[in-house]
C-alpha cells in the first residue's frame, strides 16, 4: 500500500469500532431535516438554471458546468433514500429518489439493489458491484472512467436490457426482483425522454442542451472523481475502518453531497441518517485508518503512482 492511500493515519486502526447498537441512538431520522436538505438542493438547481438564463455566451460553459455539479450531486439524496434515512416516511424516501435519478438516467430501484450489494460484500473483488470494473490501474484507464463514457455505456446498456426485459447480466440482483425493476427502469426511462422532448418542443433543443444534457456531460465526471476515493486504495477485506475512505472537505461539499464524505461512518453504520454522521465521526475519527486531506490532494497523489507505474 502506498503512503498516497494511507492517508493521515497509515494501515491499521488502533480499537475495534463500536458496535451497531452502541450506535443506536443517532438512528434519528426526520422528514424535515430530509426536506430541508431536498429543498436546499432544490433551490441551487433553480439557481444554477437563472444563472443559465442570464449568463452571456461566453460564461455559458461555467454556469452549464455549476448546474452539472449541482444536478450530478443528486447522487447524494439517491444514496440516503436507497438507505431510507434521507427522511423518516419510507414512502417519501422512495418516491424521492426515484425522481432524483431522473437527470441522470439512473434509476432507484435498480440502484438501490446494486447498493445494498456494496454494503453486502464491501471490497470483496468477487462479488463487490463496484469494482466491475475495478478502479483504474493505469492513467490512461483513469482518464477514460473520469470522463463518464464508461458511466454513460453502463445506462444505456441498462436501459436496453430492461426494454428487452433480461437482466441477467446483474448478478446481484435476485431474480424475483427483475419484474419490478424492469418496471421501474421502463418507466424512469420512458418518462425522461418524453420530458426531454417536450421541453426541445417548448423551449427549443437548444434549451435541452443548456439545462440537461451539457450539464449532465459536464457534471458526471466530477462525480466520477469524487466516487473514485471512496474505496480506491483501501483494504480489500471486510474491515469497515480499513477499507472505506472519510474525506476531510469544505462545508460546501458535505452541504451538497449530504454529508457522504463522512463515508466510512456510513459503511460502518448505513442505519446513520445523513445528519448525524459528523457526530459518528467524531466518535470514529481516531479509529480510522483512512482519512483523505481533500479530494484535489488525493487525486494528485493518485495519479502520480499512476503515472509512475508507466
Amino acid at each position: 500500500m502506498s503512503a498516497t492511500h494511507a492517508d493521515a493515519r497509515g494501515i491499521g486502526a488502533p480499537h475495534a469500532a463500536p458496535k451497531p447498537r452502541e450506535m443506536m441512538y443517532l438512528n434519528t431520522r426526520s422528514d424535515a431535516l430530509g426536506a430541508a436538505r431536498a429543498a436546499i438542493h432544490l433551490g441551487l438547481i433553480l439557481a444554477c438554471g437563472a444563472l443559465i438564463a442570464v449568463s452571456p455566451w461566453y460564461l455559458l460553459p461555467v454556469a452549464m458546468l455549476l448546474m452539472g455539479i449541482v444536478q450530478a450531486a443528486l447522487f447524494a439524496p439517491l444514496h440516503e433514500t436507497c438507505h431510507y434515512t434521507a427522511f423518516k416516511s419510507r414512502r417519501v424516501n422512495a418516491v424521492v429518489g426515484w425522481i432524483a435519478t431522473l437527470p441522470s438516467t439512473n434509476n432507484w430501484h435498480f440502484y438501490q439493489q446494486f447498493h445494498l450489494a456494496h454494503h453486502k460484500h464491501t471490497q470483496d473483488p468477487g462479488n463487490d458491484p463496484e469494482l466491475t470494473p475495478p478502479p483504474p490501474g493505469d492513467f490512461g484507464t483513469y482518464l477514460a472512467r473520469m470522463s463518464g463514457l464508461t458511466y454513460w455505456r453502463a445506462r444505456m446498456t441498462l436501459w436496453a436490457d430492461a426494454w428487452r426485459g433480461d437482466l441477467s447480466r446483474y448478478r446481484f440482483l435476485h431474480e424475483a426482483m427483475h419484474p419490478r425493476i424492469i418496471a421501474s427502469i421502463r418507466a424512469s426511462s420512458a418518462l425522461t425522454v418524453a420530458l426531454a422532448v417536450l421541453a426541445a418542443v417548448a423551449f427549443g433543443p437548444l434549451a435541452v442542451f443548456l439545462y440537461l444534457i451539457g450539464p449532465q456531460m459536464l457534471g458526471q465526471p466530477i462525480l466520477r472523481l469524487y466516487l473514485l476515493t471512496e474505496h480506491t486504495g483501501c483494504t480489500e477485506d471486510s474491515n469497515g475502518l480499513t477499507n472505506t475512505r472519510t474525506m476531510m472537505t469544505s462545508p460546501i461539499v458535505r452541504l451538497l453531497m449530504w454529508n457522504m464524505p463522512f463515508h466510512a461512518e456510513h459503511h460502518l453504520y448505513p442505519f446513520i441518517p445523513f445528519h448525524r454522521l459528523a457526530e459518528a465521526h467524531a466518535i470514529l475519527k481516531e479509529k480510522l485508518a483512512h482519512i483523505g486531506p481533500g479530494y484535489a490532494a488525493w487525486h494528485r497523489d493518485h495519479i502520480r503512482e499512476l503515472r509512475a507505474k508507466g
